[in-house]
Order: C-alpha cells, then sequence, then structure tokens
C-alpha cells in the first residue's frame, strides 16, 4: 500500500512517499480503507520536531519527545493522528462494527493515518461516520474537535459565560467557538480580518481583529480564555479574567488525558442534528502532503487542511 514516511525531523521534504506492507488485523481489530485524513499543526510540530511551547518549555520538553516519539526521527514512521475511512475487513472477535461500515477515528500519538489502511482497535477513539457528512468533512473532528470539547469542559463552562476564543479562525478555533455556544456562552472570537466573516458565521456574538484591536486593551473581561493556538502569555491575559476565571493553553492538554468514543459520539449526534460543522480551507492528494505541510507551516490556514487519501470514494 501508498504511505507517506518520516525517517527523520525536519522540513516538509523529509516525508516520502513509500510503499510499505498492508496490515492485516488481530482478532480485536478492523482494517480500515482511508479515505482521508488531515495535516494539523501538530503534525508538522511532530515532524519539525519543534514542541512550540516556548524556549525555556521546548528546553524541557524536547527530551522527552524523544524518548516518547523518537531520538533522531520519529519512531513511528507513518504519521497522522485522525482519519475517516471505510472498514474493509474485521477480526474474528470484533462485535461492534462490520465490514463496510463508514467510520472516523482519532489514533492519536500511534499514528498511522498517512497511509492507505490502517489497523484499529474496536475498543479505540472510533465510531460511525456522521451520515450528513462527507470523509473530508468528517476526518478533521476526532482531533480538533474532540481537542475543542475536552478543554471546554475542563473549564466546566456553563450557560451564560463570557468566553473569548484566541485563534478563533484555526482547527480547534472553529470547533470551540461552535461548541461553546452550544454550552450556553457568550462567545467572543479573535482572529485576522480576512477570517471575520467566516468565524461569525459559526455563531461567535463578537470578532476582534487583532491586527487592529488588542484585546487585553478593550477593558472586557472574560470567565473564560481559551488560548487555541498557544501564543498568549500571562501578561497579555491576566487582566482580561475575571476573578476566578480560567485560563486555558491548547499546548497544555495533559498527555494523560485520555480521549474516548463516546465524546465522539456525542460530536457525531451533534453534527448529525446540524449543531456542529468543519470548515476546511483546502484539500490535498496524498502524493502532494509535503506542500500541505508547508502551507500548515506558515501559520495561516482557516479551519482544517485535509488529505485526500482514496480520492474515489469521498462520500
Amino acid at each position: 500500500m501508498k504511505a507517506i514516511i518520516c525517517t527523520k525531523y525536519g522540513l516538509p521534504d523529509v516525508l516520502q512517499l513509500a510503499e510499505v506492507e498492508k496490515p492485516m488485523p488481530k482478532e480485536n481489530e478492523v482494517l480500515v480503507k482511508i479515505v482521508a485524513t488531515t495535516v494539523h499543526v501538530g503534525d508538522t510540530k511532530i515532524r519539525g520536531f519543534k514542541p512550540g511551547m516556548g524556549f525555556i518549555q521546548d528546553l524541557l520538553v524536547k527530551p522527552m519527545m524523544r524518548i516518547m516519539i523518537g531520538f533522531r526521527g520519529p519512531r513511528k514512521k507513518i504519521l497522522g493522528m485522525e482519519l475517516s475511512g471505510e472498514i474493509e475487513s474485521i477480526g474474528k472477535n470484533v462485535t461492534l462494527f462490520k465490514k463496510g461500515e463508514k467510520i472516523f477515528s482519532s489514533t492519536e500519538m500511534k499514528f498511522g493515518t498517512y497511509a492507505e489502511y490502517i489497523c484499529l482497535p474496536e475498543d479505540g477513539v472510533l465510531t460511525l461516520k456522521p451520515s450528513n457528512m462527507t470523509h473530508e468533512e468528517a476526518a478533521p473532528v476526532p482531533n480538533g474537535g474532540l481537542t475543542a470539547l475536552l478543554f471546554l469542559r475542563k473549564a466546566m463552562i456553563k450557560d451564560g459565560q463570557n468566553v473569548l476564543i484566541y485563534g478563533a479562525s484555526g482547527s480547534v478555533g472553529t470547533f470551540s467557538v461552535q461548541l461553546a455556544k452550544y454550552f450556553g456562552a457568550n462567545v467572543t472570537g479573535v482572529c485576522s480580518t480576512s477570517n471575520m466573516e467566516m468565524v461569525e458565521s459559526l455563531g461567535a456574538d463578537k470578532v476582534i481583529d487583532y491586527t487592529q484591536e488588542d484585546f487585553t486593551k478593550n477593558n472586557e473581561s472574560y470567565d473564560l480564555i481559551f488560548d487555541a493556538v498557544g501564543k498568549l502569555t500571562s501578561s497579555q491575559y491576566e487582566k482580561s479574567l475575571m476573578k476566578n476565571g480560567t485560563y486555558l493553553n491548547v499546548l497544555g492538554l495533559s498527555s494523560a488525558t485520555k480521549l474516548k468514543s463516546k465524546d465522539l459520539i456525542f460530536l457525531k449526534e451533534l453534527i448529525e442534528e446540524g449543531k456542529l460543522k468543519t470548515v476546511i480551507d483546502r484539500c490535498y492528494p496524498l502524493e502532494q502532503i509535503v506542500e500541505a505541510h508547508r502551507y500548515v507551516d506558515k501559520g495561516h490556514k482557516k479551519g482544517n487542511v485535509v488529505i485526500n487519501v482514496a480520492i474515489n470514494n469521498q462520500t
């Protein structure tokens, strides 16, 4: 099967298209034909070995990353952490899924989605794909959508709270705006000029153009500030937090936080009710994944960058 492999850390050119052995499902696994996956900031940071948490934090994190992921290059050569696809076959002990069912899934740090096929345990983070989404639309939900959900739940978001989403036009940001509105919050999104209309269309009550206005100087205060791009410093956000308010940084999600299929099912139900949608910036075929990584590296993507692995099966 075709796959994109990463044998060393570096610029996008380290990613190479290769022929690798097609996996066979174990007794408790399903074999999935991947139709779509994504390139998000987390993928590019792993490929380039750039945690991006700040100079001091990176000094502490990088040795741990080398132990967890690999010293000179990723131990698991096929990167990618989320997918949408179709079950081609199942192991003999699988009871939750059937051949031919369309699913979407997060593989987390097990990676493996930059390929035509992958084997997933039936009790992993996977469930049936939303019936009203294409594979392209579904693929970004298990990472960006679940991350947004976990952070908002961690903040114990409540009806009527004032919530600011910094970086509201990114993958996690676009899902966060919609979910915060679902939970009843008054949402302010912060983004660049070109993305204001899009963020407003997602339900934001107010949108701030950070190139024209500094939200920390507008005398507004918030119950929750969620930095969905990991760029704010404490000196920037502290005076905008209400007393006993909460600040959360997307880079601070604990590795011990376990994604659960029931949360993915929750998002699936919201999608099918028309309360959550995916924003797609660009789509690339698998063979152009280097170009996709270059684009994401620029830091200006709107929503999600999707990779078409099986272009002829998009429903």
